[in-house]
């Protein structure tokens, strides 16, 4: 948030090398974070606090103290897990064999769509990103499945004709016609028709869509209050 000069010590010079103007304060994210007092004991501001409390009034050697008590009560819970034989399962991290690495599991590295993108949030311990656009986007997947099953009821009706024409006398063939419970023009289905072939219940993924929203909507809620509390 503040200045930051490049000096030269050899002639003195001074480059400015980053300068938060007001117009670069415009376009920056809106910060969202978890109230201090709802955080959990082992979340980084909190876990931290000490630290960071120290870095901030410039006592380098009280930091560097707090740094090492907490990495050496990490360093006694994993050896207290690995002499008890008890399997750490991060909740939040992955292991990248390739690059022996740890990843978060729920990282969105695509770039932020300001046309569609309005806010990320935290909500136990995942970052999701409301879009403006989410409904739409469940529109299109509903869709997708009813095309999806219309062409499956197609693919039935035609293996039923060529059925009912190998193995049925040519004159009873519109008698075993009648007999098929796929309906031919399925291109022409109603609404109602929809719900007669069972498209009412379409797949998991569009309820799990559905209960997302509402998660979100709810998790925007709550950030509205939040804000309008820190502003009172």
């Amino acid at each position: 948030d503040g200045e930051v000069h490049i000096n030269e010590l050899k002639n003195g010079n001074t480059e400015m090398f980053w300068n938060p103007t007001s117009e670069v304060r415009r376009q920056r994210l809106k910060r969202h974070i978890v109230l201090f007092e709802e955080q959990m004991d082992f979340e980084s501001e909190r876990l931290w606090q000490h630290v960071t409390s120290a870095i901030n009034k410039g006592d380098q050697h009280k930091a560097t103290q707090e740094k090492f008590v907490l990495e050496e009560e990490q360093r006694n819970a994993a050896r207290e897990r690995r002499e008890s034989g008890t399997e750490w399962k991060p909740l939040l991290f992955r292991h990248d064999a390739g690059t022996n690495e740890w990843r978060y599991k729920y990282e969105d590295l695509r770039p932020w769509d300001p046309l569609n993108d309005i806010a990320q949030f935290e909500k136990d311990g995942i970052l999701q990103t409301m879009e403006r656009h989410l409904s739409t986007r469940m529109s299109n997947h509903k869709a997708t499945c009813i095309n999806n099953q219309i062409t499956r009821h197609k693919r039935s009706a035609k293996d039923c004709r060529r059925r009912k024409t190998s193995d049925q006398p040519s004159n009873h063939s519109q008698n075993t016609e009648s007999s098929c419970s796929t309906p031919e023009s399925v291109q022409e289905l109603s609404d109602d028709d929809g719900k007669y072939l069972g498209f009412e219940s379409l797949c998991a993924q569009c309820g799990k869509e559905m209960n997302h929203l509402k998660e979100i909507h709810s998790a925007v809620l709550s950030l509205q209050k939040a804000q309008q509390d820190i502003h009172r």
